[in-house]
């Protein structure tokens, strides 16, 4: 922890003290976040670029997490990048090399090398081929994002298509985007913005970066510092303090919606990998201006060893479960009541549940970078192209944790619902995030 609070100290002391001209982070917040982050990487979990990318922007990379995390996505890029990652994972891999000071075009591990920008371009391609003819990506419209943004920062061709496609989803009347996927589509388009001389494109991109920015403000003033919900802030944050200039002629009270994310305890390692950046003033944007000679230690720490989580306390509390589907199929409802440990998270109720009743509870999971994701219940899978997913709920609401993470109270109801998300995306964890 002390190395992770002078480092950090550093660049907060470079950066004037405070966070540019949006968050005034307290050294001591910024520390607890990247420690939170270092302690959810384990050897025998796929790694998360992000949480590389969010290290490198706050400059912690000098022990042996950030060492081991940068060639495990080398290895991982050389073996599964052109076959078994969509185009925004594969987008964030560029992301978290560029970061690292390392060239995406020239992966070298396990004696094999891949053109990782080659790979995220063709992807793009067929992205918004799909896109074009469609009216929806092959994927998502916040993978897109990632695509143009990484794409631009690496010089690549495809980014101003993407970036205009992008810009006229956002100013459609009939889109109702995510505050994720404009959050990042921003990023992308003033990346394109500042790199094209087509002064048409430009005016779109201004048009639709106007729209975005403002919007934004519109919603914190209304809700009183929130901008979509707390797993959204960090983006979002990002995206206004990278897009000051479309909206000069308002005011952004920058303090309110920073008191939101500090009155929040973030656990999540994906949601403090993207609200890391804008704590000291920065965003994915300088992921490839950044200065990688400081801060590498030459004795790395012992190897990374999987954690465990800790026990909690022996009482148990009773949770009602509920799967419905009336979208697919034969229609079902099933609903049963478990007994789990205090403070047990909801993956482990589902797991109860499936103990007690196989035949009716089963379910699969998918391992992603917002922690397990449901895939399957009662035999019935969702489905990117036709995209379903399985939603939960509690007292109707969606939940805004995943069941990795969400902790049922005693005597609550949660609720499986298989549904559809918009074109558009969802504003869930279990929703469109996931499919990253």
């Amino acid at each position: 922890m002390l190395s992770v609070a002078f480092g950090i100290g550093v660049l907060l002391a470079l950066a004037g003290g405070t966070a540019a001209k949006g968050c005034n982070a307290s050294q001591q917040l910024v520390s607890e976040l990247v420690q939170r982050m270092e302690d959810s990487v384990k050897v025998n979990e796929m790694p998360n670029p992000s949480i590389l990318l969010a290290l490198n922007l706050v400059e912690a990379t000098w022990n042996y997490t950030h060492k081991w995390l940068l060639q495990r996505i080398k290895e991982e890029a050389v073996t599964r990048a052109q076959k078994d990652m969509t185009s925004g994972k594969v987008a964030l891999y560029v992301l978290s090399l560029l970061s690292s000071c390392k060239d995406p075009r020239h992966v070298q591990a396990l004696g094999k090398t891949i053109n990782l920008v080659q790979v995220l371009q063709q992807k793009t391609d067929e992205e918004v081929a799909r896109l074009v003819v469609d009216g929806i990506p092959k994927t998502t419209l916040y993978s897109v994002s990632l695509d143009a943004l990484a794409l631009c920062l690496a010089g690549a061709g495809g980014y101003q298509v993407a970036s205009a496609l992008l810009a006229k989803q956002v100013l459609s009347p009939d889109s109702h985007l995510s505050v994720d996927t404009r959050a990042v589509a921003a990023l992308a388009m003033t990346c394109t913005y500042g790199h094209t001389d087509l002064q048409d494109l430009q005016e779109l991109l201004r048009e639709a970066l106007h729209n975005v920015t403002n919007g934004f403000l519109d919603e914190q003033e209304k809700s009183g510092g929130m901008i979509g919900n707390i797993y959204s802030m960090g983006l979002a944050l990002q995206a206004l303090e990278s897009t000051q200039e479309f909206y000069a002629l308002r005011e952004w009270n920058s303090t309110q919606a920073c008191n939101m994310v500090y009155s929040h305890d973030y656990r999540l390692p994906m949601a403090i990998a993207q609200v890391l950046p804008p704590l000291v003033g920065r965003s994915y944007l300088d992921a490839a201006d950044l200065n990688c000679t400081t801060g590498m230690s030459p004795n790395p720490e012992p190897s990374l060893s999987p954690k465990l989580g800790t026990a909690g306390d022996h009482r148990n509390i009773e949770v009602h479960y509920t799967i419905t589907n009336t979208l697919q199929g034969t229609p079902f409802s099933y609903t049963t009541t478990v007994q789990v440990p205090a403070g047990s998270v909801l993956l482990r109720v589902l797991q109860a549940a499936q103990e007690k009743d196989p035949d009716i509870f089963r379910f699969q999971t998918k391992q992603t970078f917002w922690g397990p994701m449901v895939i399957s219940i009662h035999g019935l899978a969702a489905d990117l192209d036709q995209r379903t997913y399985w939603e939960f709920l509690s007292g109707g609401v969606p939940l805004q944790e995943g069941v990795g993470t969400y902790k049922p109270r005693d005597g609550e109801h949660i609720q499986a619902n298989f549904t559809t998300y918009p074109n558009y995306g969802g504003t869930t964890m279990e929703g469109i995030k996931s499919y990253l």
